[in-house]
């Protein structure tokens, strides 16, 4: 190890004692401190890290073409010198152009660089350079041939250059300072130590059954590829060599995320309920209607959970109005018939109210009692409130954030429901939680979550899904219109009300913005009902109205006192009026495609067919078209580095043609997965996406089952990986995740 040092720096006697993977980078054969800050800028923070960044993509510049050899409209790779290097000033203002001559032993070629000033000092004189790109006829008549901002790289005609020209090479993402020729000098340094530095940690058997390389054999062969390799495969990151990264990468996290669930299930003392068999079966029996046999699956899957001895922690997934509420209300049944309470939390006041009123009836009848807190009740209401809660006299507590105060006390809390999960975050949570000893939990999401997602943001979670609509559901026509085609949109919300119908109209705004140019919540209420409804009743909802005008209007439109109802996204969750029966969405463009799925949720809720409109003027080639029931094949792009997100109008094009595609929930998240990407999807950053060195979750979702099934056997053998042979894979899943899922120390 002693060889590969820096020349000006030595090792420690504490850093002497780790492995080398360990080793910060700066201890690395050409780093050093000042380069090792570079290093950091990428992540890059121990010699493991380096050998991890792999290439994002790779050239093949095994044929470079003698400049006389080329021709226009080819693509061509030529290795040459810079003869001259001119910086000029066009005509257009704040232009420039870098004009650069490279030459060969058989002649030259201009390269021309728009804007791009700073290239000149490293594009100097006498410099050597490896240059790709389109080649071109020469502009404005002139004769000769072209490369137009090809991609480059300044080589030196030095010992290493067999690194940077005549194979598969590979580049890497880079910083100012940190170029791709930097790095590929560093990693052969790295990976020709004997022996080598990484240490395989996947148990043999997992390697046998995937045909694995060695963990050495696979970082070496990324790195540097054989020039047989397909360069299409390693462009996209499919080789093998890159799922035996993914699968470890994938088996380690999954591993983490399986021990603070054991842990969590197994190791916390928690409450083993009784189940109420008679006040379940009464609760059913209040519902005009049968539970289906999704609810009943999930309710078993609680059922099984409540009874253990354990905290309870599970995620219940289902689609809108797939019936979730009672499911949950059932769940508290539970609870409160083993003499505990149930807090129930909401992210808006809206829905909060919204389960009180389904909930009230049914729970009066079964003898116990509920509550709605929130923070616009009076001082006196609250007090009250509080007191009931302590006293243990309200059995079932419904709430917004209001419930995370400090005041709040409870006199028993036994179950703990968080409604649309993806509003909360982690802490808030847990501060619920908190209130009593190890509570069980149960989340509630209406936006599904793709698997993929599940099983890195929720993997410590168990998953039920309700994947099947209570009987008598009518599917949603959705359509499309551009603004051209507004009266034809209305006339269709005129028909549904000429019907005995009622609908939402649904804008992003509630007043003008001088900054966005959209038409106003408030003043769309006033045309719609002077000009195009006059003879119906109009009325307007939006987030800045006091709660106790906001729940007389919606009273009033659940009586059918009020036709159409104008609203700002305030109704995405909360509002149930099985006559509601058409949803339209003004400047849909604007909405993200959960967020849409969401508010088309709001009709469909009765036994009638309903409609949603969505009306955009951005959008090119809008549309009628009936919705298709059959979710597309998934299209994979490539690896991170050549992915091409598309731009704001494309993705906005996507997103409501996706809407008019399909119906199903869980076809529109994998949708929305596609366009927007993991890090983008719903605000994943807020659950705590993992960030992965080499998987790409679109990409790898395979590998990402196939680590995890492996990764639950193997704590199903050896809970807390105790056996020698775990040893290594235990510190190296450590030294990854644990401080990410707190697990403790490796000792």
């Amino acid at each position: 190890m002693e060889t590969h040092l820096h020349n000006h720096e030595a090792p420690d006697r504490g850093t002497r004692q780790q492995p080398p993977s360990e080793l910060p980078i700066r201890f690395a054969k050409g780093v050093g401190p000042k380069r090792a800050k570079l290093f950091e800028k990428l992540g890059i923070l121990t010699i493991e890290d380096a050998l991890w960044h792999i290439p994002w993509r790779y050239e093949d510049r095994s044929t470079i073409l003698p400049i006389r050899h080329l021709t226009a409209g080819t693509c061509g790779t030529i290795s040459g010198t810079i003869h001259s290097s001119t910086l000029l000033q066009t005509r257009r203002l704040g232009m420039t152009m870098l004009k650069v001559i490279v030459q060969d032993e058989t002649g030259s070629l201009e390269v021309i660089f728009f804007n791009q000033p700073y290239l000149k000092t490293m594009l100097t004189l006498g410099a050597g350079v490896i240059m790709s790109g389109m080649v071109a006829q020469a502009s404005r008549g002139r004769t000769g041939l072209q490369l137009r901002s090809p991609s480059f790289e300044v080589v030196e005609h030095g010992q290493d250059r067999s690194l940077h020209v005549g194979r598969l090479v590979p580049i890497y993402h880079e910083t100012r300072g940190l170029t791709s020729r930097h790095i590929r000098r560093i990693a052969n340094e790295l990976l020709a130590q004997s022996p080598p530095v990484l240490e395989d940690v996947l148990p043999p058997s997992i390697r046998a059954r995937y045909h694995f390389p060695a963990l050495p054999e696979a970082v070496g062969h990324l790195h540097f590829p054989p020039q047989h390799w397909d360069l299409t495969a390693l462009n996209q990151g499919t080789t093998l060599a890159h799922r035996r990264l993914s699968f470890e990468e994938c088996f380690l996290f999954q591993l983490a995320l399986g021990i603070r669930r054991h842990t969590h299930r197994e190791d916390k003392p928690g409450i083993a309920f009784s189940i109420p068999t008679t006040m379940l079966s009464t609760l059913h029996s209040l519902f005009p209607f049968q539970l289906t046999a999704a609810q009943e699956r999930v309710i078993k899957d609680i059922q099984d959970d409540m009874v253990r001895p354990h905290p309870m922690n599970r995620l219940i997934q289902g689609d809108v109005g797939s019936g979730k509420t009672l499911v949950a209300l059932s769940a508290m049944i539970i609870a409160c018939g083993s003499g505990y309470q149930a807090a129930l939390m909401a992210p808006t006041e809206i829905l909060a109210e919204q389960h009180a009123l389904t909930m009230n009836q049914p729970l009066a009848q079964l003898g116990l009692r509920a509550l709605v807190l929130k923070g616009s009740m009076s001082a006196k209401d609250r007090r009250e409130a509080l007191a009931s809660i302590q006293s243990g006299k309200t059995q079932i507590i419904i709430g917004t954030h209001a419930l995370l105060q400090q005041q709040v006390e409870f006199f028993k809390l036994g179950l703990v429901v968080v409604d649309e999960q993806h509003k909360f975050g982690v802490l808030q949570r847990a501060t619920l939680q908190s209130k009593s000893q190890h509570p069980d939990t149960l989340v509630m999401t209406a936006t599904p979550i793709p698997r993929t997602l599940a099983m890195t943001a929720y993997g410590d979670l168990d998953v039920s899904v309700i994947d099947s609509l209570p009987p008598g559901r009518q599917p949603i026509q959705t359509q499309l219109y551009r603004k051209s085609g507004r009266k034809q949109a209305y006339a269709l919300v005129h028909d549904q009300i000429q019907a005995g119908h009622q609908a939402y109209v649904v804008y992003p705004l509630v007043d003008e913005s001088e900054h966005v140019d959209l038409e106003s919540a408030i003043q769309a209420a006033d045309r719609l009902q002077t000009k195009e409804f006059p003879t119906h009743q109009v009325g307007l909802l939006h987030g800045r109205m006091k709660s106790a005008e906001k729940f007389s209007l919606m009273e009033a439109f659940r009586q059918g006192a009020i036709h159409i109802l104008v609203s700002t996204t305030i109704v995405e969750v909360g509002l149930d009026v099985p006559n509601a029966t058409v949803m339209l969405i003004e400047h849909a463009e604007r909405f993200g495609l959960a967020q849409l799925h969401q508010l088309r949720g709001r009709v469909g809720r009765g036994t009638v067919p309903s409609l949603c409109l969505l009306i955009s003027d951005s959008v090119k080639g809008a549309q009628s078209k009936p919705i298709q029931q059959d979710m597309l094949p998934l299209s994979y792009p490539h690896s991170p580095g050549l992915e091409i997100r598309p731009t704001p109008l494309q993705s906005a094009q996507q997103r409501l043609q996706a809407m008019v595609d399909y119906s199903d929930g869980f076809a529109i998240a994998e949708k929305d997965l596609q366009i927007r990407g993991p890090g983008e999807f719903l605000g994943v950053r807020q659950w705590g996406l993992p960030t992965f060195r080499v998987t790409d979750l679109l990409r790898d979702r395979a590998i990402l089952e196939h680590a995890r099934t492996e990764a639950l056997a193997l704590i199903e053998r050896d809970p807390h990986l105790l056996h020698p042979d775990h040893r290594a894979l235990k510190t190296a899943m450590f030294r990854r995740w644990g401080s990410a899922f707190n697990l403790g120390s490796v000792g």
